[in-house]
């Protein structure tokens, strides 16, 4: 499917416009229109735009490229097509495209054939951009290894999630994330289907085993932070059918399993009965997630989603501006 084209990018034109959403007394050099496309998939266009700039000054590490300045007439115009080189689920198209707006010292064109979640074919064409050849082939490798790895993330994501299909449960992320890129890879996993734990350390709790050792006990772990912050949600790590009664009867919010096989996750969702919500952790395989799924739990955490997905081979084919 093709969607129609931006309209030209004016570099000269920084600001994202009052619509943006991107911060208060904050601008971004992106045009405004693909600012605007970022903020609706829940994206900030601000840090967008400083992960490209350091994705590109990490390639260009303070000089030029150098092949492409020996080789490129400064003048030259081509087009490059991104394209599937094999069959998956594409996310981060936007966040190419916002690489390509920080390179392009010109106006450009892009048309877009595909959107962030679609699933593509081998041989698919993603995208296209008209610009000089030279800013093309300089934000190549930085797209593309932005492109590639998110994509790669969603297509994980929706074997999961086509395995859960027709059960309660989700499958959802965890913290174990690229630094730096925790936004966009988390991004990825929606693409994919799936659904965000927390996205800091701030916006819920977790309390974990180590937490459990330092306050003394599951239950008085949950009560510490229950005191200390009673408006965040408290999800607690347990590893044991008393724990699980220990803290359900406490009123934590969210309860994880951690490492319970499928007949202990089945005892206890029995045992909860609704009062809190369940997620299960660890021995889960795609083989596995389905078993699991239909013990009742609400979530199936999946680490593995950012920081084990292969990347999604997709490549930049050059060819003359007509």
């Amino acid at each position: 499917m093709s969607t129609p084209e931006l309209p030209l990018i004016d570099q000269n034109e920084g600001g994202c416009g009052d619509d943006c959403g991107c911060g208060e007394g904050e601008e971004t050099g992106l045009d405004p229109a693909l600012a605007q496309l970022l903020v609706d998939a829940g994206l900030d266009p601000i840090e967008v735009e400083d992960i490209a700039h350091m994705a590109l000054s990490e390639d260009l590490d303070g000089g030029v490229d150098v092949t492409t300045v020996a080789t490129v007439p400064e003048d030259a115009e081509a087009v490059a097509d991104f394209v599937a080189r094999e069959a998956g689920v594409v996310a981060g198209l936007r966040i190419a495209e916002a690489v390509l707006s920080v390179v392009c010292t010109e106006a450009f064109e892009v048309e877009r054939h595909a959107e962030d979640g679609d699933k593509v074919e081998e041989g698919q064409l993603l995208l296209s951009v008209r610009a000089r050849t030279r800013d093309l082939l300089t934000a190549e490798r930085s797209a593309l290894n932005i492109l590639c790895r998110l994509s790669g993330i969603a297509t994980a994501t929706r074997r999961w999630a086509d395995v859960l299909e027709g059960t309660k449960a989700r499958v959802r992320d965890t913290r174990k994330t690229t630094p730096g890129l925790r936004s966009l890879e988390k991004y990825a996993v929606r693409c994919g289907g799936g659904v965000n734990h927390r996205m800091s350390l701030s916006d819920a709790a977790l309390v974990k085993d180590n937490h459990v050792v330092a306050a003394g006990g599951v239950a008085q772990a949950f009560k510490a932070v229950r005191e200390a912050f009673p408006d965040v949600p408290v999800e607690v790590e347990v590893d044991t059918m008393h724990q699980v009664r220990e803290v359900v009867d406490a009123g934590a919010d969210l309860i994880l399993l951690d490492n319970f096989t499928v007949p202990e996750t089945e005892e206890a969702v029995t045992i909860v009965a609704g009062r809190a919500v369940l997620e299960s952790s660890g021995r889960l395989t795609l083989d596995t997630a389905r078993a699991y799924a239909e013990t009742g739990v609400d979530y199936l955490a999946v680490g593995a989603l950012t920081h084990s997905s292969p990347v999604l081979d997709i490549g930049l084919d050059l060819r003359e501006a007509v």
